[in-house]
């Protein structure tokens, strides 16, 4: 497991590479003014704890594959420190906070509804819309505690009930059973908690259908994202990723090929390198951005997320896919990561409830799992996608419009010369951010 520190907000991919990964980062430098990092097996370090408001981080079990050929999920857990919320809320109310390393919280330390909504212009559509939609969240493994944890997140912020009775909420297997369930594991049950409350703070009307694979093998997410489309899912988030592979094109039509539904996938969190299935051409790959209020008339601002040479979201030129006819830029001649983006830096990162295998209560959780569940809610609000449409190319027609906040500044990693834009961000296009992150629906309908 992997521990990280960044004094203020905030590349190896590998199907199971992430095994060695907290060896490889020791001695990993920060890029962009980020800080310090330092990458651990456990506890935060003594250089993290001798400075309260440093903010530290561990990857969550689920990133390191049970098996090799498993996928890992994208996420970490903030262990320490004051996140950016708690700074924002120290500076309105004058009373400092901070996170206490491995225990849960009272109240949330991390972003809620209100402020994704406010930060990406979805305010008005979250109250209004998503009635009658249902976003599907694929990933491995059971969580017992899903419905009940994600209950308590819902009634802290006062949005609709999602239940199993009133049937806003359902939880099934790869085959569809509700009775018929994987193993329970805690790691991605910290996984689950978190997309599901992303998926419900950007679309608190929207229903959520929990799509469980037996295992974290492409073979059995795939299957279960088949069936998440079976069960009528128009949106279905997918926050788990790996290397690339010469199977990954028969991965696509397998699995990822569904005209009319929305896909998203997260970019990876090891820096720059293609990661799938982000790299699939049917899905939108999602990046990660480093979220702080501001004085802009927008009220927030946004850079690349990245933490050190192993550590920020992912971004690249596929070795496989072929570049879909909506993706234009010439520096690869595949398929190119990312599509958009949103918030993934944990020391900018989310409120998440969890319960099951951690002390219950309130974490904050970073990852560009975090963002891919939000911009399959952002799609939600948008409205059901054309039958014969892949909703992948529909940012791209609001490329450089007032529809997406262009992220400019930051980068992921070290890339070739001539194709700087693959890991740094710039005007327009680039690869950690994509065509940049939600302001309003408008990017996100047919």
């Amino acid at each position: 497991m992997r521990t990280t520190t960044s004094p203020n907000s905030s590349p190896i991919s590998g199907r199971w590479c992430r095994i060695g990964a907290s060896a490889l980062g020791t001695a990993a430098l920060v890029l962009a003014g980020f800080g310090t990092a330092a990458h651990a097996s456990a506890a935060p370090s003594a250089t993290a704890k001798t400075t309260p408001a440093t903010v530290t981080w561990a990857a969550t079990p689920c990133a390191t594959p049970k098996h090799k050929g498993d996928l890992a999920c994208n996420s970490f857990r903030v262990t320490g420190g004051t996140t950016a919320f708690q700074k924002e809320r120290a500076a309105a109310t004058g009373k400092t906070a901070k996170v206490t390393p491995k225990a849960a919280a009272a109240s949330p330390t991390g972003y809620g509804p209100s402020d994704l909504q406010d930060a990406y212009g979805l305010t008005d559509a979250a109250s209004g819309n998503g009635s009658g939609e249902t976003i599907a969240i694929v990933d491995a493994y059971d969580d017992p505690n899903a419905a009940a944890d994600l209950a308590k997140y819902r009634t802290y912020y006062g949005l609709p009930a999602c239940t199993v009775a009133n049937g806003c909420f359902k939880k099934v297997g790869q085959t569809g059973s509700t009775t018929s369930l994987p193993t329970a594991d805690s790691g991605w049950a910290e996984e689950e908690s978190l997309d599901l409350d992303m998926a419900s703070a950007v679309c608190p009307n929207c229903n959520i259908l929990l799509v469980e694979a037996t295992s974290s093998s492409m073979a059995n997410l795939g299957k279960a994202v088949n069936e998440a489309v079976t069960l009528g899912a128009k949106f279905v988030s997918n926050s788990y990723g790996g290397s690339e592979s010469s199977s990954d094109t028969s991965y696509d039509t397998s699995y990822f090929k569904h005209a009319g539904v929305a896909i998203t996938v997260s970019a990876g969190d090891e820096g720059y390198g293609a990661e799938y299935p982000a790299a699939s051409k049917y899905v939108t790959s999602v990046g990660g951005t480093a979220l702080s209020t501001s004085s802009t008339t927008r009220g927030w601002t946004e850079k690349v997320w990245n933490t050190s040479s192993t550590e920020g979201t992912g971004s690249g030129c596929s070795a496989y896919d072929t570049k879909p006819t909506w993706q234009t830029d010439t520096g690869c001649a595949k398929r190119t990561i990312s599509d958009v983006s949103a918030v993934a830096d944990p020391a900018t990162g989310v409120s998440v409830y969890d319960s099951y295998g951690v002390t219950a209560g309130w974490y904050t959780f970073g990852g560009t799992s975090a963002s891919a569940p939000i911009i399959a809610a952002v799609y939600a609000l948008a409205g059901a996608p054309g039958s014969s449409d892949y909703p992948a190319s529909y940012p791209y027609a609001a490329a450089g419009t007032s529809a997406l906040n262009d992220v400019t500044s930051g980068s992921n990693g070290t890339c070739s010369s001539s194709a700087a834009y693959l890991c740094t961000a710039k005007s327009g296009y680039d690869g950690p951010t994509g065509l940049g992150t939600p302001q309003g629906t408008d990017a996100f309908t047919g």
